[in-house]
This record gives structure tokens, sequence and C-alpha cells, in this order.
């Protein structure tokens, strides 16, 4: 049994925002690998359940806002009995990383991101893999304005193809394991498109 985790804010509003990356690509792995399933409400979030790689994944999407995404977590990795550092994969937005670009490893720090930190806090380790999706740096936007606006129409086809190969390294993870997955698509990242502050959204 699998964990692919992608964080996000629930709700009309925030859907398709920047920091939405992680449900965007759960989303593309639920509709390639159950179609026409219903999410269902379970583990503080919304659960579909799938064969990813040949391996049964749960995918799931925290319903508790971003920054109490490790209730979720915890919820599932105890009643399925998950080891993290091999059974777990978050997937998340990454401010650090030009759009275009994603990166897996199999632990690290938070960098600052919300849910990272809360499901590092609830878990008590930072030993479990994430994905990451770049979103480019905010540049003079606010953060909190930038994360919670959308994709510039510049950024727009690099996150769109970004988003693509992160279902297909989560697939690789759930089929052949993180090293694999980290050979085969932690490649260079795609140049930078300049961020535009168009159709932000505050908390």
């Amino acid at each position: 049994m699998k964990l692919i985790v992608g964080l996000g804010n629930p709700g009309p509003e925030y859907a398709g925002t920047r920091h939405n990356a992680g449900f965007d690509v759960v989303d593309r792995l639920a509709r390639r690998f159950a179609p026409g399933a219903a999410p269902r409400a379970r583990f503080a979030g919304l659960a579909v359940d799938a064969e990813v790689g040949g391996e049964k994944c749960m995918l799931l999407k925290p319903t508790t806002f971003m920054n109490l995404s490790g209730r979720a977590v915890l919820e599932a990795v105890q009643f399925f009995k998950l080891e993290p550092s091999r059974d777990l994969l978050v997937i998340v937005d990454d401010l650090a990383l030009p759009c275009g670009s994603i990166r897996l490893r199999p632990d690290g720090s938070s960098g600052g991101h919300n849910g990272l930190t809360d499901i590092g806090l609830k878990l008590g380790s930072s030993y479990w893999a994430r994905l990451r999706v770049g979103i480019d740096p905010p540049g003079r936007v606010r953060q909190v304005d930038y994360v919670l606006g959308r994709f510039s129409p510049d950024q727009r086809p690099l996150v769109d193809a970004a988003l693509d190969k992160a279902a297909l390294a989560a697939e690789c993870w759930a089929a052949k394991g993180l090293q694999e997955a980290m050979n085969r698509f932690n490649s260079q990242p795609a140049p930078a498109a300049a961020p535009e502050n168009t159709n932000n959204h505050k908390d």
C-alpha cells in the first residue's frame, strides 16, 4: 500500500492557484488510474483508491487547508500502518524552483512550506519522499498573494508540462521506487518565466 498526497487548499476559490499544484497532480493521477471514481471523504481529506504503476495506492487531498495538512497524512499513515520513508509521497508547490521543473527528494527541510512543516511535525520525522513542482519565485509580489494567485499566461504552459511530468514521476515512484524516479525525473529545470501579479487571491 502506497500513499500519494497532494497538498493544496479546498474550495473553488483556490482551484488552479499556484499553491494547489499538489492537488492538480493528484487529480491527474486519479483521472488516469481511477477514471470515473468519485472521491470520498476520508482521513480529513478526499481520497481515491487506485492502482498506480501496478501498486495499490490511495490518492489523498487533505481538506484541512494547507497549514494543517499533517492531520490527514498522519491519520492515513496510522490507519494503514505505513512506513513513511518507504510508502509516502507528498506533492507540493515550490517557490524556489522555476516553472516547468520538478524535483524529488527522500527527505529534507520544509523550505518554509507550511504544509510540509505540519506533516513533519505530525509524523515526527522528515524522512519521507516529497515531490516539488516549481512555481517561480514571487519577485516583488507579496508571497501570500503570489501563491494564492493563478499562473500567468507565460507560466501556464510550463506548469502544465511540469504537472504532467510530476504525475509520471509519482507513477514511477510507486512502481519502481524513489531512487529510480529520482534518476529519471530530477532533470535540469526549464527557464523561469517572469511572474505577473494577476488574478491574485488572499487568505
